[in-house]
């Protein structure tokens, strides 16, 4: 996942109210329930300190939430009287609605609960331009096109040496806008940091477009028989193979950082390595904006072990004396998954959640969060030592 949907969460203070609501199905109580629901968690967030304006803010988000079987739930993160995000689930959270009151998001359900396949950016493409579209955990959304020359665009059937040169013009707009494609998709695709790119639309045109892509996305791109650019032209089975795509990616990209992740834990001749693991190696990472993937196991039972973090995401420390150090003077007590996802959100690295699915994946990484580097750790993975204690 691209945590950059979430940094809306991470541009304002603390402290937050961080809610996994399980939306009520459709039924002639439902409206009762959601209401009861809504109550139940607002209650919970004053319970636990927070302020009467977004106890409020949190329960009429809630209580007015569209009930819908595509969204078995719902996120809610607020702050200082403002619902700030509320991105769809697409499992509903076990054991019920939950809410909490902290100095940061409590992120970790969400990278369970949210849509985790990659984002995909989606191109509709005819002879005189394309509509780009993109799915991401928050759902799918417009993202722009652009449009080409509409003459000539057509061709003739005629003989006449007029009608040939007519022709060979249509052929040269067709590859004129093909460019003109090329060039607005790799732009959009650079900017919406999407995973994946489907061209879809006209055969002949999707083909062209295809060809002038940058190397790194003619090898990434795929094409689709389905679906296209005019209107009423869409089609489920455009929808079917996008979200397959997104799900085969998914299973790859763990794998594939897996592998990585087992290879980067071994030294090299100089004691460095591009993997580390565990709170103290990560929390020195973070500090040093080398986190490039974040991994986190769910069931991994330092996730929620104690850091200290400042108002800067690479403010954190594994002991509060340390963020004094950092500049912050009011360091507050956080969870290391919440200030670690924080800190790879705010520095531009990427989070991704490790099932636990086998045996070659349950203990790693060990602990339940580690890290691939953008650059090599010095020496044996920073941090305590054994037995250690903790300010």
């Amino acid at each position: 996942m691209d945590p950059g949907f979430l940094t809306p969460l991470f541009e304002r203070p603390g402290p937050w109210a961080s809610v996994y609501f399980e939306t009520p199905r459709a039924s002639e109580d439902a409206a009762a329930r959601q209401e009861l629901q809504a109550r139940g968690a607002s209650e919970q967030l004053a319970e636990q300190g927070a302020d009467d304006a977004t106890c409020r803010a949190v329960h009429d988000t809630l209580a007015t939430l569209p009930r819908s079987e595509r969204a078995p739930g719902r996120a809610v993160f607020a702050a200082a009287g403002e619902v700030v995000l509320d991105p769809a689930l697409t499992a509903p959270p076990p054991g019920g609605t939950t809410a909490w009151w902290a100095p940061l998001p409590h992120l970790k359900p969400l990278l369970e609960l949210a849509d985790r396949k990659p984002s995909c950016l989606v191109a509709y493409i005819d002879r005189t331009g394309a509509d780009f579209e993109m799915s991401t955990p928050l759902g799918s959304f417009h993202a722009g096109g652009v449009e080409g020359d509409d003459w000539p665009v057509h061709r003739t059937p005629s003989k006449d040496w007029s009608e040939k040169h007519h022709q060979q013009d249509v052929e040269n707009t067709w590859e004129r806008n093909a460019a003109v494609i090329a060039e607005g998709l790799a732009a959009c695709y650079d900017e919406t940091r999407a995973e994946l790119l489907v061209l879809a639309g006209d055969p002949r045109e999707r083909r062209a477009v295809h060809d002038r892509l940058p190397p790194q996305l003619k090898e990434l791109a795929v094409e689709t028989s389905h679906g296209g650019r005019a209107r009423g032209s869409e089609s489920p089975k455009l929808d079917e193979e996008i979200e397959e795509l997104r799900t085969a990616h998914a299973d790859h990209r763990v794998r594939e950082a897996m592998e990585r992740f087992r290879a980067g834990r071994a030294a090299d001749d100089e004691g460095r390595t591009d993997a580390v693991e565990g709170v103290p190696a990560l929390v020195e990472a973070a500090r040093e904006h080398r986190l490039d993937l974040l991994l986190l196991r769910p069931d991994g039972p330092e996730l929620h072990r104690e850091v200290w973090v400042g108002r800067e995401p690479d403010q954190i420390a594994v002991r509060s004396t340390e963020v004094q150090y950092l500049g912050d003077t009011e360091p507050v007590s956080a969870r290391a998954d919440d200030a670690l996802l924080r800190a790879a959100a705010a520095t531009g690295a990427r989070v991704l959640a490790v099932p636990t699915v086998d045996d070659s994946t349950h203990d790693l990484p060990v602990g339940g969060l580690g890290a691939l580097l953008r650059w090599p750790a010095d020496g044996p993975a920073a941090g305590e030592t054994e037995g250690e204690v903790h300010a």
